[in-house]
Order: structure tokens, then sequence, then C-alpha cells
């Protein structure tokens, strides 16, 4: 059985190591996920950012242990959480850990939430798996989870189904699930994209508050660092499976050292931009990630490319403490 209370091989809550996640397709090998590591620690909020396709979500996947499997396989690493190697746990032991100690809200709430089930339901189920509360406990416990969340005369509509949501009140019925169990770690893969911007902006907000009331763990990850911004403490960007750059919001947005960092950056609108100002946009498009990579995966669409970047891939140095960044010209870019 999962042991919750494990001694901590390391001090941080979360700890990946070397996590490698390919999908094996009619095609070859697609290498989504590229030997990336990283730590949490309680009460960290980390934004994970990048173009669709660069393995932000599926290193999410991984270490939920949601990967389908075929085609997918993780291939290698270490996810240690509370002390535990989550890739080496049974798969009755891992649906200890899901929902109860690590929860996820997906993009779509239409496609997580199943529309023959009223929403009251739904929450109610996994207050019975994990938290062994009879009906009664369980429905008091969701209306105030729903009324937590801001869904108005929540009470009233625990025997409503999710078409009768909005998109925006439907988000927040999945992070109310999410959070039915207490968790320690949320991961937000993407839940505001598919959402109007007001409805957007006030779904941050809302976990924001609630990672201030609850103490928890955020993973939020999205193409948009302008999202990241008002939210995170620390930024790791992503890029092809590999994380190219990493450190806090402050370091990132204030000098970043990759070209990749720099071109997300300057696609970003300004308030002060003056009418008609065009947005920086990067050349090319994602490297397909089928076979083996050489060289660095961002070179084809780098300005500041040279001979070594075409054939060797670049590792991750610090550049300053917490700060680091995998780029052969990184120099270069500083002073850009």
């Amino acid at each position: 059985m999962y042991d919750h209370k494990a001694k901590p091989v390391s001090e941080h809550l979360l700890e990946i190591k070397d996590l490698t996640t390919c999908f094996y397709t009619e095609d070859g090998v697609v290498h989504a996920v590229n030997g990336i590591s990283y730590t949490l620690d309680e009460g960290d909020t980390l934004g994970v950012v990048g173009e669709s396709g660069c393995g932000k979500s599926v290193h999410a996947l991984s270490v939920m242990r949601l990967i389908p499997q075929p085609p997918g396989k993780i291939e290698k690493g270490e996810v240690f959480f509370k002390g535990q190697d989550l890739l080496k746990l049974s798969e009755d032991e891992m649906r200890h850990v899901r929902g109860a100690e690590i929860a996820m809200v997906f993009q779509d709430p239409m496609t997580s939430l199943n529309p023959v089930l009223t929403i009251g339901f739904q929450i109610m189920e996994a207050l019975s798996l994990h938290q062994g509360m009879d009906d009664a406990q369980a429905r008091e416990r969701t209306a105030e989870l729903l009324d937590l969340v801001g869904i108005p005369e929540a009470a009233q509509r625990l025997d409503d189904y999710p078409h009768q949501f909005s998109g925006g009140m439907r988000q927040r019925v999945m992070i109310a699930m999410a959070l039915s169990c207490n968790p320690s770690i949320l991961i937000a893969d993407e839940p505001t994209t598919a959402l109007d911007v007001t409805i957007q902006a006030q779904i941050i907000e809302l976990v924001k508050r609630l990672q201030h009331q609850l103490g928890m763990t955020v993973i939020w990850i999205t193409h948009d660092l302008g999202v990241i911004a008002g939210l995170a403490q620390r930024v790791n960007v992503m890029y092809a499976g590999h994380i190219i750059e990493a450190g806090s919001v402050k370091a990132i947005y204030g000098q970043s050292h990759h070209p990749y960092t720099l071109g997300l950056l300057g696609s970003l609108p300004h308030p002060d931009d003056p009418p008609g100002t065009t947005l920086f946009s990067i050349p090319g498009e994602p490297p397909d990630l089928l076979g083996e990579q050489v060289g660095c995966p961002f070179a084809p669409r780098c300005t500041y490319k040279v001979e070594r970047c075409l054939h060797e891939i670049p590792s991750l140095e610090e550049m300053e403490p917490g700060h680091i960044v995998a780029c052969w010209e990184k120099d270069k870019v500083r002073k850009a």
C-alpha cells in the first residue's frame, strides 16, 4: 500500500529525475519527454511553458502514471513524491495517490466530466472512495467545495448535469473535484485555454486564492508566459521534450538566456505598446519528435546558431543561483 508517511529521500515534496517518455507509433518512436529533472517544495507554484507538442502535458501525465500503454512508455527516470518513487508503485498503490495526494485539472472540462452523471455524484464518488465518507457526509462536503470555488447556490446545483453549467462554471467544478481530497499537489493542465479572457482571469485568481487558503503546491501548464507572470514563483521552459531554461519568474522575465524564451517573451503584448505594434513571431515550426535528436532541437529556428548547435545537444548550465539554461550561445543571448 502507498505509504504517505514514508521518510523522504530528499527534502523536496516532489523530485523528478531524468524522466523520459516515448510513444511507439507506426511511423516510428516519438520522443515526447527527454530526460527532464526538477524539484518542487511545499507551497511552490511552478509554471511549465512552451508551444503545443513540447512535452508539457505528457510530462504531467507521466508523473500521474496516466500515459496510455501502449503506445506510450515511461522509458526511465524517477518521480519521488514524499519519499516514494511513483514509477515503482503498483497500479493499486498509484490509485491511492491520484486524486487523494496529487490531483489534475484538464483543459476541457466537458470531456473530463461524465455528461450522464450529476455534478454532485461525480464529486461525491471521489469523497466516498478516498475519504470513506457516507452519502450524507459526501453530499455536505460536495456543497462546501462547490461553494468554495464560487458556484452560486451550490447546494441546489448538486443534482444538475454538466451541460447545465457554463464553461467557466464547469472548470470550477473540475477544480472542486480536484480539491475534494485535499491534495498536496494540484496539476493544472492549460485549464483556461477554452475560456474567454474574463473567465480565464477569474479561474486564475480562484486558484491563487485557494492555494493561499489551502497551502497547496501547484504546477500550472500553459503556452502563455503572460499567465505565469502573476501566478508562479518559478518557471520551466520546455521545447521538444527538454527543459531548455528554468529559474525564478524574476530571472526568466528579467534576463532570459535562451533564444526560444526570448521569442516567447517577445510575442507578448505590452500595455504601453503603441497601436499597430507588430508582435514578435518565432520563425519556423516546432520540431518533429520522431527519431533520435541530433544537435540542439531549437537550432533550425534560431538566429544565434553556430555549427556546434547542429551536432551537439547543449546541457543545462547554471547562469546564476537557481537559473539554468541549455544553449551553446547563451552569453550572446544574454547581451541581446
